[in-house]
């Protein structure tokens, strides 16, 4: 009897559904303190009149398609392993969504303010980990449409990242003004699963970690031999391209203890303007957020005379969701560590340091593997991560090392289309996301139907002024256009004329990228100069074992110098000259180490013979 009923109990355990926290999502969970709730949330505004009522039915109708909304963490007696996503038998709906109105006077301080106390309080860590509060009295809010409404939903960082939060914004609302006069549908019967007594849990727990018993060492064997082949290709390589970069990170105000009082303001930004500045310089939309954002840093650390010597260092998050998991409510992220050139006065010379780093970056993140990393924390035992995360806080351990890191500076592409909501166009979405000690400023860009919104999170201690800094946001924008406007009307006014052998270098460049043994064989800067009338334009081809670059830009030290006429380069490329044949006439030198020289010839040829 003894037997069956223990037999009935395994089977029972091993069948049920319960999902487990990852190891990446805990680190957030166990980073919670009194002063550092671990939420994110979103301000969205909403125009038009919507009935509190009518809004709690459409949640209520898609909680279905959410079943993290219902679902609580249940923790292993002792902390003994992560814990367990667990229905909630007791869930109720309006102990997630309150209703507000906006004191006077009404305006954007106000509702900052309002915002800012919502999301300084943490959530109850024994329901579900969300709340949204519906704020009505906008009407004076200056540039919101009259009886527009605000939403300012709160999310456990335990349960989704920016990307995830997107595909939330997805479910929640619409993609047309259609269901303006449509009854939302009833909601789906709830019925939850009874809640596994401590018993079944440290069943559960155990068996999940003898499943895979090899999870923990064979990461550490993957991990190893990922940082043994970039250590290999770091020897090989020439010393030029090398991946290595000797971070040393200030230590700055942002990395002190934070207040339980969170402080946030926003820049919006036009992103049709921010798109042309980006072609113009030939760098990412990120590139040109990450100056922006840091021409605004060094301005604000500067007039405190708190600017270090040493550039500030930003956390760069990265999704590294792969196509499928998309609607998967969790954290899909790795890091990347990005020196932000605040000892530069110059904003473009800002811009082209950064454009470097976050190319450096990349390089270094894509070798060792962004899938390894995010996995590391799952190799962390049970509840040590807890006891660190705590230990960490309540010795006020930070003091002790150089932070990792300055700031987090975040970029997550929104929907660019509007959404609506009951037929209600949603005409603003703004981030904030948490803080915690030492690390006291995070920035978010939230793209959304053709605008970007700059989003600064900090804590009443560390940055009382939030809207001040979001003011220097726009004008490091400001000042960053007029300078790039500048530099583009000049190169054209001073171009004596078209230069015809620009298709050589995008066919050249996209050659060598297709073609990885011949870019392995040449791997190192290229110096082309061109001659076009009375005028010597510099490209710089920049080759590494991952991509190669052509840049408008002088190289010191290349490995060859190539000088050729522009028509003559046009010709090699249309087959009306030969490399040997404009060699002997002197319409083509080379200049370098013979071995360097042969071997950038020879491919050169294969690729004038293919094209």
């Amino acid at each position: 009897m003894a037997k069956k009923v223990i037999k009935d109990l395994l089977q029972e355990v091993l069948e049920s559904s319960l999902q487990q926290v990852s190891g990446q999502d805990a680190t957030f969970l166990y980073a919670e303190s009194p002063t550092s709730p671990m939420h994110i949330a979103t301000l969205t505004i909403v125009e038009g009149s919507i009935e509190f009522n009518d809004f709690k039915k459409i949640v209520a109708s898609k909680l279905h398609l959410i079943p993290k909304f219902r679902k609580k963490l249940l923790h292993v007696p002792l902390n003994l392993d992560y814990p367990y996503w667990v229905d909630d038998p007791n869930f109720d709906i309006d102990l997630h969504i309150n209703r507000l109105k906006l004191p006077d006077p009404a305006n954007w301080k106000t509702l900052r303010e309002m915002t800012s106390a919502i999301f300084s309080s943490p959530l109850d860590l024994r329901r579900p980990l969300w709340t949204i509060d519906f704020i009505e009295g906008l009407d004076e809010v200056s540039q919101v449409p009259k009886g527009s409404i605000a939403i300012v939903s709160k999310i456990h960082h335990v349960m989704i990242d920016g990307s995830s939060g997107v595909s939330l914004m997805s479910i929640l609302f619409d993609n047309n003004e259609e269901n303006k006069d449509k009854k939302p549908a009833a909601p789906k019967p709830y019925e939850p699963e009874p809640l596994p007594d401590e018993v079944r849990l440290l069943i559960k727990s155990t068996y999940d970690f003898f499943k895979n018993p090899l999870k923990v060492p064979k990461l550490i064997g993957e991990t190893a031999y990922t940082f043994l082949k970039v250590k290999m290709n770091h020897q090989l390589r020439p010393k030029r391209i090398s991946l290595k970069s000797n971070y040393s990170t200030p230590r700055t105000i942002f990395n002190e203890s934070v207040s339980p009082k969170r402080t946030w303001g926003t820049a919006i930004l036009s992103f049709d303007r921010i798109n042309n500045l980006r072609k113009i310089m030939d760098v990412s939309i990120n590139d040109l957020i990450l100056a922006i954002c840091t021409g605004a840093i060094r301005r604000y650390l500067e007039e405190r005379e708190k600017l270090p010597t040493q550039p500030l260092v930003a956390n760069v998050p990265i999704s590294i969701r792969v196509k499928g998991e998309a609607q998967k409510m969790n954290n899909q992220i790795s890091n990347m560590f990005v020196k932000i050139a605040t000892h530069i006065k110059n904003p473009l010379e800002r811009l082209e340091y950064i454009q470097e780093q976050t190319n450096l970056g990349k390089s270094r993140h894509k070798a060792v593997g962004a899938k390894a990393l995010s996995k590391m924390a799952d190799a962390v035992p049970f509840g040590l991560a807890n006891l660190a995360a705590g230990l960490y806080t309540r010795y006020n351990i930070k003091e002790f090392h150089k932070p990792p890191f300055n700031v987090t500076i975040t970029n997550v592409p929104g929907p660019q289309n509007p959404l609506y909501l009951k037929g209600h166009k949603v005409v603003g979405i703004f981030g904030l996301t948490p803080v915690l000690d030492g690390f006291g400023l995070i920035i978010a860009a939230f793209s959304y139907n053709g605008l970007v919104s700059i989003t600064t999170t900090s804590d009443a201690k560390t940055m009382p002024d939030a809207d001040k800094f979001s003011r220097y946001i726009r004008e490091s924008a400001n000042e960053l256009e007029v300078l790039i406007l500048a530099k583009d009307k000049q190169k054209t006014a001073t171009k004596s004329q078209k230069i015809k052998s620009a298709v050589f270098f995008s066919s050249f460049k996209k050659f060598l990228n297709e073609n990885e043994i011949f870019r392995k064989q040449l791997i190192g800067y290229y110096d082309f100069q061109l001659n076009l009338d009375d005028e010597i334009i510099d490209y710089q081809l920049e080759i590494s074992s991952e991509s190669t670059s052509v840049k408008k830009k002088k190289t010191i030290k290349s490995l060859v110098k190539i000088e050729i006429d522009d028509s003559n380069l046009m010709n090699l490329y249309k087959k009306n000259l030969f490399v040997a044949e404009a060699l002997i006439q002197e319409r083509l030198k080379f200049t370098g180490t013979k071995k360097n020289i042969d071997k950038f010839s020879q491919i050169l040829t294969t690729f004038l013979e293919q094209n």
